[in-house]
């Protein structure tokens, strides 16, 4: 009796098994978020800064791919000349990067990658910054808690600076040069609600007496609930050739709401 027993209870078993397997849901390969944020200014000048952004990423078999959307824009309450005070957006900039990688090698961590990042920008002197490159990537770890990924690669890039005449008009000028492009990313998950991120990209200009241009974001996002995080992060922007009396240097620094689904 007892052997009868034991039997029915592992064959038991086995089926709970199967079954827990079978009722497994796959991972989505496709993840996307939303952010949003505001900064309101009052007193002399009066106006509004609104930061929004949209991510999206696809994993699958050997292909991973990312899609970066950022925007910033200022609306600043401007007198007219009949003393009527209105709404107008007087800064704006909005950025997107897609890349795609390819992995190369059974270990699934060599791979090549192809980058596009268009960058139009008010607030700097240029009028917008462009690049495309390809190349070769590692990822050097993956563990539970976070990754490191790495890439180098020659590219292209096209920069429309922003100039002003002798009588204040605004023109523009095109340069274009090829670059070498190299970036990392550096994700880690300090606990389960707190991830950081950091992320580089530099763009050097093979030609001597050329625009290079070096990124670098840092960011920490808390989780909130399920769906809702708190993002603050960090942005540097450096050019190395700039018109007279613009930055070389440019910062941001943002607190935003994500949304993930």
């Amino acid at each position: 009796m007892n052997n009868k027993f034991a039997i029915a209870a592992l064959l038991g078993g086995l089926s709970l098994n199967a079954f827990a397997e079978e009722a497994e849901v796959p991972k989505n390969p496709l993840n996307m978020s939303a952010e949003l944020g505001a900064l309101f200014k009052s007193g002399d000048t009066k106006s509004t800064d609104v930061k929004a952004g949209f991510d999206a990423g696809y994993e699958k078999d050997l292909w991973r791919s990312s899609l970066r959307f950022d925007l910033l824009a200022r609306k600043t309450e401007i007198e007219d000349d009949n003393g009527d005070q209105h709404s107008e957006t007087t800064d704006q900039q909005w950025k997107l990067v897609l890349q795609t990688n390819y992995t190369i090698d059974t270990e699934r961590s060599n791979y090549i990658y192809g980058n596009v990042s268009y960058d139009d920008n008010r607030f700097g002197g240029f009028e917008s910054q462009s690049s495309v490159s390809a190349g070769w990537g590692r990822r050097w770890f993956e563990s539970k808690t976070g990754s490191f990924d790495a890439d180098i690669g020659p590219g292209y890039k096209r920069d429309v600076v922003r100039l002003e005449d002798a009588n204040g008009n605004e023109n523009t000028e095109t340069k274009g040069d090829f670059i070498i492009q190299a970036q990392a990313v550096y994700i880690r998950n300090l606990n389960e609600h707190v991830e950081f991120k950091q992320l580089f990209v530099a763009k050097y200009a093979t030609q001597s007496g050329e625009n290079s241009n070096y990124q670098a974001e840092s960011s920490l996002t808390t989780k909130l609930i399920s769906t809702l995080q708190l993002k603050v992060s960090f942005k540097v922007d450096h050019n190395t050739e700039v018109e007279d009396g613009k930055e070389n240097t440019n910062t941001q620094t943002g607190i935003t709401l994500v949304y993930s689904f």
